[in-house]
C-alpha cells in the first residue's frame, strides 16, 4: 500500500512550478506585435543598442544607450519626455534651429546629440519603422494634459555638492558610483545608462539644460520608487542635475543652434546671451527674474 508521504515531493515541485509560471505570466504579460512596421520601430526604439550600439548588427557607434533611457517605456510614460503624440506635433518652427523642422529632424538631433551616433538615413526602413510606430503611437494614446513646463524655479542656485550628496544616496546603486551606469547581461548595452562621461548625452542633447534634467529626476527618479510616488523634493532635482550636469560628457558643435540668442531658453548653458548675466547664472541659476 502506497503512503501519503511518497506523493509529497511531486506535489511540492509541482505546485512550485505552477507558482513560478504564474509569476512569470503576470510579470511578463503577452503582448501581440504591432501592426506592420511599427513592430520594428517599437523595437528601434525600445532597444536601439542592440542595431545601433556597440556591436549593433547596423551601426556600431553609438554610446550604447537606447531611446527609451529616456523616452521611458518606448515613448509612452507621459511624465518622461513622452513621444505619444510627437507624429503630429511635426512640422514645426522650433527656435534652437531657427528652422521649420521635420519628424526626421526631430529623430535625426535624438541620435546625434543624445546616442551620439550617425541616424538613420530618411528613406530607410529604420526610419520609416520608426514614423510607423510614432504614428500609431499617436493614434492609440490617450489625450494629453500634462504640463510640460519646469518645476517651480528655485530662489538660489542649484547646488552640485548637495546634488553629490544626494547621488551617493539615492542614484549611484543604478548608476554606479562614478556616474557610468550599469551594462546589461551582454556587457555592450547599458540596464540603467550612464550620467556623465563618453557613452551619455552630450552638451547638445536637451537634458543638458538644468530646468529639463531637474523635472525628469523629479517624477521619475529614483527609478526603484513606487509607481506614482514623488520622493525627491524640488530642490533636490534641482541639485541632482546640477551635479550631473556639471561632470566631463561629450561635447556637440552647437554653432549653429540658437540664432536668434534672444529665444534661448533661460538656463542654456553657453552663451552669448542677449543680456548680461553670467554663463554660470544661467547654467545653474538663480532663473528667478531673469526673463
Amino acid at each position: 500500500m502506497q503512503t501519503p508521504g511518497k506523493y509529497a515531493l511531486p506535489l511540492l515541485l509541482l505546485m512550485i512550478t505552477g507558482l513560478l509560471i504564474w509569476w512569470y505570466n503576470r510579470t511578463h504579460p503577452y503582448t501581440a506585435p504591432l501592426p506592420g512596421t511599427a513592430e520594428y520601430g517599437y523595437q528601434l526604439i525600445r532597444n536601439t543598442a542592440e542595431l545601433y550600439g556597440p556591436g549593433g548588427r547596423i551601426n556600431i557607434r553609438s554610446n550604447g544607450m537606447n531611446c527609451s533611457h529616456c523616452h521611458l517605456d518606448a515613448g509612452k510614460n507621459l511624465q518622461a519626455i513622452p513621444l505619444t503624440h510627437v507624429f503630429q506635433q511635426y512640422p514645426r518652427f522650433r527656435d534652437r534651429s531657427g528652422t521649420t523642422e521635420s519628424l526626421y529632424k526631430r529623430v535625426k538631433d535624438c541620435f546625434e546629440r543624445s546616442l551620439q551616433t550617425k541616424a538613420p538615413d530618411s528613406s530607410s526602413r529604420e526610419f520609416q519603422s520608426i514614423v510607423a510606430y510614432l504614428k500609431w503611437l499617436d493614434e492609440n494614446s490617450p489625450a494629453d494634459s500634462i504640463s510640460r513646463e519646469p518645476i517651480a524655479f528655485l530662489p538660489r542656485a542649484a547646488d552640485y555638492s548637495k546634488g553629490s550628496r544626494l547621488f551617493d544616496d539615492h542614484c549611484s546603486r543604478c548608476h554606479g558610483w562614478d556616474g557610468k551606469g550599469l551594462h546589461a547581461a551582454d556587457r555592450i548595452t547599458y540596464r540603467y545608462p550612464p550620467l556623465w562621461g563618453l557613452n551619455s548625452y552630450s552638451t547638445g542633447a536637451g537634458m543638458y539644460q538644468l530646468t529639463k534634467l531637474a523635472r525628469f529626476i523629479k517624477y521619475n527618479m529614483p527609478f526603484d520608487k513606487p509607481a506614482g510616488s514623488l520622493l525627491l523634493t524640488d530642490e533636490e532635482a534641482y541639485d541632482l542635475a546640477a551635479y550631473i550636469n556639471s561632470q566631463e560628457r561629450q561635447t556637440f558643435d552647437i554653432s549653429r543652434d540658437w540664432p536668434l540668442i534672444s529665444t534661448k531658453p533661460v538656463d542654456y548653458p553657453f552663451g552669448p546671451y542677449a543680456d548680461s548675466f553670467s554663463v554660470a547664472r544661467h547654467k545653474y541659476g538663480p532663473w528667478i527674474n531673469m526673463k
